[in-house]
């Protein structure tokens, strides 16, 4: 199954996150190359959030991954939410 993970973002991210930054990425990565994290970004201006993309076999495996996050933990996500996705095309 894919999953699509959103972060809301408070507005003082970015002057915030230098210190997360090393470590949240290190996470990304970890999934990333375990073939569960597909791709990932902040939005554009970066400040308002960001998109994660999984395929996992439930929406727990990207629990675990928002409850490792150095981001959330930190409360640089105010808000985040899980929803599971249907690819129509591609994949």
């Amino acid at each position: 199954m894919y999953f699509a993970l959103s972060y809301e973002y408070p507005p003082d991210v970015l002057e915030r996150r230098a210190p997360l930054r090393a470590d949240h990425l290190a996470l990304a990565r970890e999934y990333h190359a375990a073939g569960k994290l597909l791709l990932a970004g902040a939005y554009d201006p970066p400040a308002e959030g960001a998109l994660l993309l999984f395929r996992a076999d439930s929406a727990a495996d990207v629990e675990a991954f928002v409850a490792r996050d150095p981001y959330v933990q930190k409360g640089l996500v105010v808000r985040h939410r899980i929803r599971p996705w249907s690819v129509v095309v591609g994949g």
